[in-house]
């Protein structure tokens, strides 16, 4: 990096002037829960056009009972009689057997003619608690995406080629001009500057701490990544997406307790990487303590993720460490 912000002492200076900075505005909360919205309804989509497609499968038929003579569609009469998709694993044939007959006497068979919207109704009813499911992480899933974009956003306009780390098949792919939604699938970040090579993990357990920890800024590339190492951390923070201010007191109390024990950890092996934290719910009296121990040094820097400033100027320090 042009700038070597890994050199500041303070660089949480670079976007914050007090704690109130830190703090999560009415309108960004607003916002955040707008966007929750959106992403439950991107979520949602799958299984909508799976319901669609039961529903034109099942109409072909008369009776509930001849549902069975549908080919294919055993998954989804499971899923109708309130058999989740990781429930379904755990069941022998005759038990999927017996759960789908009760799906057919019990609720099918008495809707008469309307047999076929009840199914798609009680289909959709079981999708909806494996949505709201995913949902529990999708503060989260949101807050690593922004991340994602703001880092990549700062390596590309620095000229820095990157790496990415593919969640799905955990391989590593060069970085290209047609990056367009990468960030829904990155799990791992890597670069080379002034000499310098850098690997940012999301998501790991660090042998050293005994937890998993949701952001690791390593020094080395890709392929000697290795997490027995003390040495190689740089950097250990923690990213708090959940937009509900009513949890926010209690998503900062797990993330300094990390924070605190990664601390710990490291100095019991005379090391001292710097920690971070990322927000997005941030009221009054956990600024106040952030910012403590920001200016005590404790905390090497933070950041509000409804910020898109904050984001880049984090983003910024972390890529020139």
């Amino acid at each position: 990096m042009a700038q070597d912000l890994g050199q500041i002492q303070k660089p949480y200076q670079l976007h914050l002037t007090d704690w109130s900075d830190l703090v999560t505005s009415y309108e960004q909360v607003r916002a955040g829960f707008v966007a929750l919205a959106l992403e439950r309804n991107r979520r949602a989509t799958p299984f909508v056009e799976q319901a669609r497609a039961l529903k034109a499968a099942a109409s072909r038929v008369a009776t509930p009972a001849e549902l069975l003579t549908i080919p294919d569609i055993e998954p989804a009469l499971l899923t109708a009689a309130g058999i989740s998709d990781k429930a379904a694993g755990h069941l022998q044939p005759q038990d999927k057997a017996e759960a789908i007959q009760g799906l057919l006497r019990n609720y099918l068979e008495p809707a008469g003619s309307n047999f076929v919207e009840e199914l798609v109704f009680r289909f959709l009813l079981t999708r909806g608690d494996t949505l709201g499911g995913s949902m529990r992480n999708a503060g989260g899933a949101l807050a690593q995406r922004k991340l994602t974009r703001a880092i990549i956003a700062t390596l590309t306009l620095a000229g820095i080629r990157y790496q990415w780390l593919h969640s799905s098949n955990n391989e590593w792919s060069l970085g290209t001009d047609d990056d367009a939604d990468i960030e829904l699938y990155v799990n791992g970040l890597s670069w080379s500057s002034g000499g310098k090579r850098r690997t940012l993990l999301y998501n790991r357990r660090v042998p050293l701490v005994r937890s998993n920890i949701d952001l690791i800024l390593l020094a080395c590339g890709p392929q000697e990544v290795t997490l027995d190492d003390p040495g190689l951390y740089i950097a250990l923070g923690e990213l708090k997406g959940g937009i509900d201010p009513a949890g926010a007191d209690e998503h900062w109390k797990t993330a300094n307790s990390a924070l605190a024990r990664i601390r710990q950890a490291f100095a019991a092996v005379g090391r001292e990487p710097f920690t971070f934290f990322f927000g997005a719910a941030i009221e009054n009296r956990m600024a106040e303590e952030i910012w403590t121990q920001l200016e005590d040094r404790i905390l090497t820097n933070a950041a509000n993720l409804t910020n898109a400033d904050q984001v880049t100027s984090l983003s910024r320090w972390l890529c020139s460490l």
